[in-house]
């Protein structure tokens, strides 16, 4: 069966792909220790073989270093400022409402794969958590289902209906491993039946949330992982890897979070009308209660904003204070869907609301958690040589949210 190889152009890059699968993997949370420490103990053979022939360096991810940001870079190619998801969830002022950003009307970017399914190929997204699901089918014509809802795929709506027949997968609970295993699974699938030849496979990070790379379960689910990438490579695919964002611990020395609730710290120093918004929030609450490295500061007018700014950046545990304008032009943020000021944490520390807005009981284990700086720096991995110019390019500063250039136009294919 013949692949497409038309070129198309999408916010002002041209992709050239080649007559072979391609399969971008964001491997959700997977910050590099992951891969280093699994690799060490040879659980990932394939991955090992598959970066001594391509690829393997660390790129810098969109900031918040959060889910619903990096990924809609990842398929735009863009920065937040320009594909206008800042966060999982953001204060509308428009609607004066706090609201996810879940829904593709908040996308001002055209993606990758809807660009690609007008080239001709045949494009497929699977993502672990349906969150993510209309963002990243956005004006595709294609395959776009979640391993969460996988059962509840409609050919009308999906591109695809009675999945777990057709790719003789079950439907995975979205806490587990198999939520991630699922996806890279019916990637393979989708290949092999001839469904899909353009791919985009997002995991989830609930096993990083929960364990460190040390852990045992976090070195069997790596090792997972490493089959699947050995059977898309056997495939002829072409891949190309990265996380949307690292993971840390966020704990004290006693196993305990580390947590600063900056709405209650301010409305104790300054009074009342702040509102901190947690980007980080989803529908996941098993994944961190809520709490990242990074919130979002809306300062009433009666306060003068460069004093809590101040204020703040002589806390302990806060890295970064910066007011609208910087964020615009420092951490690459939509005007007009930030707030006053943004806050970012130290490496161990999560930043919160208040103690009531956060319900630590649900968590699995310890907090880790993402959203800062400390968690920017990711995996970038590909499975062929890379061109001369691409070698430049990998040693200059990539992003995370190059990775279709990297897969589909800096490779070289025997």
């Amino acid at each position: 069966m013949s692949i497409s190889i038309n070129s198309f152009t999408v916010n002002g890059k041209t992709y050239t792909p080649p007559a072979r699968p391609i399969v971008v993997i964001c491997l959700d949370g997977s910050a590099d220790e992951y891969l280093d420490t699994t690799m060490a103990h040879d659980r990932m053979p394939n991955l090992k073989k598959m970066v001594l022939a391509g690829y393997r360096g660390m790129v810098r991810g969109a900031l918040p270093s959060f889910t619903n940001v990096n990924n809609s870079s990842i398929v735009t190619g863009v920065t937040p400022a320009v594909h206008g998801i800042c966060g999982n969830f953001f204060y509308d002022t428009n609607r004066k409402e706090e609201v996810m950003m879940n829904s593709a009307e908040y996308l001002r970017a055209e993606t990758i794969l809807a660009a690609a399914a007008n080239a001709g190929r045949k494009v497929a997204v699977v993502t672990a958590k349906e969150k993510l699901r209309d963002i990243l089918s956005h004006k595709m014509t294609g395959i776009a289902f979640s391993a969460e809802k996988a059962n509840q795929a409609q050919e009308a709506t999906h591109g695809i209906g009675n999945v777990e027949t057709v790719l003789d997968l079950k439907t995975p609970a979205i806490y587990s491993a198999d939520a991630s295993l699922f996806v890279l699974r019916a990637g393979v699938a989708l290949i092999e039946k001839g469904l899909g030849d353009f791919l985009y496979l997002s995991l989830t990070d609930y096993m990083q949330h929960t364990f460190a790379p040390e852990d045992e379960p976090s070195l069997a689910f790596y090792e997972a992982i490493d089959h699947e990438l050995g059977r898309l490579l056997a495939l002829g695919a072409v891949i190309g890897a990265t996380a949307d964002h690292g993971m840390n611990a966020k704990q004290k020395a006693d196993g305990s979070p580390n947590v600063l609730y900056i709405e209650t710290m301010l409305t104790e120093q300054f009074g009342n009308g702040f509102r901190v918004i947690c980007p980080i929030t989803d529908p996941y609450v098993k994944h961190h209660g809520a709490l990242g490295s990074y919130v979002a500061v809306h300062v009433p007018e009666n306060v003068d904003e460069t004093a809590v700014s101040d204020w703040l950046q002589q806390q302990p545990g806060i890295t970064e204070v910066h007011n609208k304008a910087m964020a615009v032009r420092l951490l690459e943020q939509p005007e007009d869907r930030i707030a006053d000021l943004v806050v970012l944490s130290a490496r161990d520390v999560v930043v919160g609301r208040t103690p009531a807005h956060h319900d630590l009981s649900a968590l699995d284990s310890g907090l880790r958690s993402h959203g800062g700086r400390y968690e920017e720096m990711v995996p970038l991995l590909i499975s062929h040589p890379l061109k001369a110019a691409y070698k430049s390019k990998a040693a200059g500063d990539p992003r995370n949210f190059d990775v279709f250039d990297f897969t589909v136009n800096g490779t070289s294919h025997n």
